[in-house]
């Protein structure tokens, strides 16, 4: 059965799109057919991790939700520019970079219930084995669907106050609406932190598995969203952390 997969985030500046990236683009190493819809309508760029410009989107999420398109005809396939010899595909429905569209969308919303059903038609029209969520930060509708409807949730925190208090509100809603798994990635560690101490501390306050505490990396800040990282440093022991992740959300 096709698995859907949400990746949230409290605040912003996570890396949560990053981390959506990179766990698609490993599934799809191991030969699996990854649908990637990018549902942060208001400050959409996940497109960018995959190397696919604005010039190149000639449908986005946008269209569809407005009833310009079928959904299927949103997706992109990103696997030939991956640059990397990936056995399985990525299709990515990206989210409209245009300002007009944009503030039409923080003007007049849109009907989630539309969100709902294009997912559903997505994974039959691809024949996906597993549908990624990138969500808007925070709590809203559409984030609220996309929790609702997931067979798995990851949650991405940094070791700050701010996103300590903030995940306990997710993790909250994310028991009351019964989502199957919930794991936590603890993301952007300083070198001086103790991961072990770090994991211990984010599994006690939130009673969860932290599936991966991964380090701040230079090689990742001097990636600046030109690739993917786990295509690039296949060694380097952040994509290591993220296999085990992907492993846990596919088990």
């Amino acid at each position: 059965m096709p698995k859907i997969i949400s990746v949230h985030s409290y605040r912003g500046g996570t890396g949560k799109s990053n981390t959506t990236a990179n766990l698609a683009a490993l599934l799809a190493a191991e030969g699996r057919r990854v649908g990637v819809v990018d549902t942060d309508i208001q400050s959409p760029g996940i497109h960018i991790l995959f190397g696919l410009s604005e010039t190149q989107i000639h449908r986005s999420l946008n269209d569809f939700l407005w009833g310009h398109c079928h959904i299927k005809e949103a997706a992109h396939d990103v696997t030939p520019g991956l640059g990397a010899n990936v056995p399985g595909k990525i299709s990515l429905i990206p989210s409209s970079m245009k300002a007009g569209d944009i503030a039409k969308v923080l003007r007049e919303g849109y009907d989630v219930g539309v969100l709902r059903d294009g997912l559903n038609e997505l994974i039959d029209a691809l024949a996906l084995d597993v549908l990624m969520i990138d969500t808007h930060p925070g709590l809203n509708e559409e984030t609220l669907l996309s929790i609702a409807i997931s067979d798995a949730l990851v949650i991405i925190l940094r070791p700050d106050q701010q996103d300590y208090q903030g995940t306990s509100v997710t993790v909250e809603v994310a028991r009351k609406l019964d989502v199957p798994r919930l794991i936590l990635v603890v993301n952007k560690v300083p070198a001086l932190f103790d991961s072990a101490d770090v994991r211990a501390r984010v599994e006690q306050a939130y009673g969860c598995t932290v599936a991966a505490v991964l380090p701040h990396s230079d090689e990742m800040m001097a990636l600046a969203s030109s690739g993917l990282f786990v295509l690039r440093y296949p060694d380097h022991p952040i994509t290591t952390a993220l296999r085990q992740v992907a492993s846990a959300l596919i088990a």
